[in-house]
């Protein structure tokens, strides 16, 4: 093609890449045609306009800022920016731009790269989460640590993970993370409505101060205060048997990540919340399975060992004193001989059950194996509490345990050790303690189990 033929061409016109010309004060003179499909308004729409009004509000400091640089002769090749599109979806902008003194303008490029933002999000979002699925101890530092991932991509005025128990039908918030008027948990669908349409409706839902009817506005987490120009998104945290919890976000309005227009990165976030959530959770129940009777969910041998160990430790620099009380049930092999070995678990249970009721929370009760049960008195305890918890053993066990239409009143054999005086390490004063139980037994009458 010919040189002249080529200068008739608007060559501007054809390029993907928006062309800018602004005046010394920043308002719009021209616009090339890809400036609609980058930015969504068309050239008359802008013309005239400042273009400092189309900047997101968080970035128009540092894009003045930019400019006045541009305009004392420093030309611009990778400023980056974000501005609001015509349908409120953000438009992350790489800008290269020249001031031209003759004319008084300054001619800007913008070049869209909203899609590489949205992959590197993407991937800032899985590698953070996955990071903190491992790194997290427990499931309650989990959410606190993915709060502190979205926070860090996403400009949020506060963030919060609702737990979803569907047998149960409840709610339950991590500590730190409970919109304010709401307990840590659980607590009932009824009483978090707008969670309660996320998880039935089983896809993203957005609330705003002007949308609240019929729904009241969701509780905000403290330090949070829904204003005018404030939405909260409800995201549901999907799971192979339905959703397993809600992430709620409240965000500004525009926001970085607006449910109409970017739900798919939305749900991808929530999606990987999921996961590491579920993750957390499963290696929970690995690690109480672990620690735990099966069958009476007590803390077992290992468990008690090591809290045991732990608590001798603490004793013996101030020099108080540990108390082990070893019981077990008299005559339970016949419960096993004569009802059968499903009645003697069911049995076990309720002792359990009893005793988990009766016993003080901070006493340690572990369940060894067979009929043998162990409690652990610590924190300083005088002799009058050992003998205390003692008297409410005593207690537990008389009235009796109904086992399949069969009333069985059991009767415990007790004993007890005392550190320092009876063993100076947790084997031995648990030996002392066995040993002491025996001696018991041996002295007590014998009595029919059954009421």
């Amino acid at each position: 093609m010919p040189a002249n033929a080529l200068a008739t061409l608007n060559l501007v016109d054809l390029l993907l890449d928006a062309v800018c010309v602004v005046d010394a004060q920043g308002r719009y003179l021209f616009v090339s045609p890809a400036y609609e499909r980058i930015f969504g308004y068309a050239a008359d729409e802008v013309l005239g306009r400042p273009m400092i009004e189309l900047v997101h509000p968080a970035d128009r400091e540092r894009t003045l800022d930019a400019a006045r640089g541009i305009m004392a002769g420093q030309d611009q090749f990778h400023f980056e920016n974000r501005y609001v599109r015509k349908d409120g979806r953000i438009a992350h902008i790489r800008w290269t731009a020249r001031w031209l003194a003759g004319p008084g303008v300054r001619v800007a490029v913008a070049h869209d790269i909203s899609q590489r933002k949205r992959h590197e999000a993407v991937q800032a979002v899985l590698y953070a989460i996955s990071e903190a699925a491992h790194t997290a101890p427990g499931l309650h530092a989990l959410c606190v640590q993915i709060r502190d991932v979205i926070a860090g991509l996403i400009p949020a005025e506060g963030f919060t993970v609702a737990l979803y128990d569907a047998s149960a039908q409840t709610l339950s918030f991590p500590p730190g993370l409970e919109p304010a008027g709401l307990a840590e948990g659980p607590i009932s669908l009824a009483q978090a409505p707008a969670y309660a349409q996320v998880l039935r409706s089983v896809e993203p839902v957005r609330w705003t101060p002007e949308s609240v009817t019929p729904l009241p506005w969701p509780a905000a987490p403290p330090g949070c205060r829904p204003q005018a120009h404030t939405c909260w998104i409800g995201v549901p945290l999907p799971g192979p048997r339905g959703p397993t919890g809600v992430l709620g976000l409240w965000l500004q309005q525009p926001s970085d990540l607006e449910i109409e227009s970017d739900a798919s990165l939305l749900q991808y976030i929530a999606t990987q919340v999921a996961a590491a959530v579920e993750r957390k959770r499963m290696h929970q129940r690995l690690e109480h399975m672990a620690r735990h009777d099966l069958l009476t969910g007590l803390p077992n041998r290992a468990h008690l060992h090591e809290r045991l160990q732990a608590a001798l430790h603490r004793a013996q620099p101030v020099g108080d004193r540990v108390d082990v009380l070893f019981l077990d049930l008299d005559d339970f092999k016949r419960v096993n001989d004569t009802l059968g070995h499903s009645a003697g678990d069911q049995l076990l249970r309720e002792v359990a059950q009893r005793l988990r009721a009766t016993i003080p929370e901070r006493h340690l009760l572990a369940r060894l194996g067979g009929d043998e049960f162990v409690v652990v008195v610590e924190h300083g305890a005088c002799q009058s509490e050992a003998a205390d918890v003692q008297t409410r053993i005593g207690a537990a066990f008389e009235h009796p345990f109904h086992i399949g239409g069969t009333g069985l009143l059991m009767r415990p054999s007790l004993g007890h050790a005392v550190f320092p005086d009876h063993a100076g390490d947790a084997d031995s004063l648990l030996t002392r303690a066995d040993a002491a139980m025996y001696a018991h037994k041996r002295r007590a009458p014998p009595r029919d189990a059954q009421a």
